[in-house]
């Protein structure tokens, strides 16, 4: 990836109609589709790349780059916030996911 720390360096859109969701940003911005199997694609954009995912409801994640993934998944912890999904290892990267106090869902990406 090569993202500084603390960098936003994903983000996924999520929802129950992969395809429609493609078609709605390739074609409102001019966005690069790829599929990548059932249920995931990447989606190639003139700024940050991200991933259009499919899910039972709606939701937009932004993926935050962090030099050590279990640190940080403490440390938010520490903070007021909680654990939504432990460190796991897709075969690209190294990711977990927290909620900050508010409850909004943050994915943490350590390269």
């Amino acid at each position: 990836m090569g993202y500084q720390a603390g960098a936003i360096g994903h983000f996924d859109i999520a929802g129950d109609e992969l395809g429609r969701l493609g078609d709605f940003y390739g074609t409102l911005f001019g966005w690069t589709i790829a599929s990548r199997g059932p249920g995931y694609a990447q989606v190639a954009t003139p700024g940050l790349d991200g991933a259009i995912v499919e899910a039972p409801t709606a939701s937009l994640t932004i993926g935050i780059i962090v030099p050590d993934l279990e640190a940080a998944l403490a440390q938010a912890e520490a903070l007021g916030g909680s654990v939504a999904m432990p460190a796991v290892d897709n075969g690209w990267v190294r990711k977990g996911q927290v909620r900050d106090p508010a409850g909004n869902l943050l994915t943490l990406i350590q390269q």
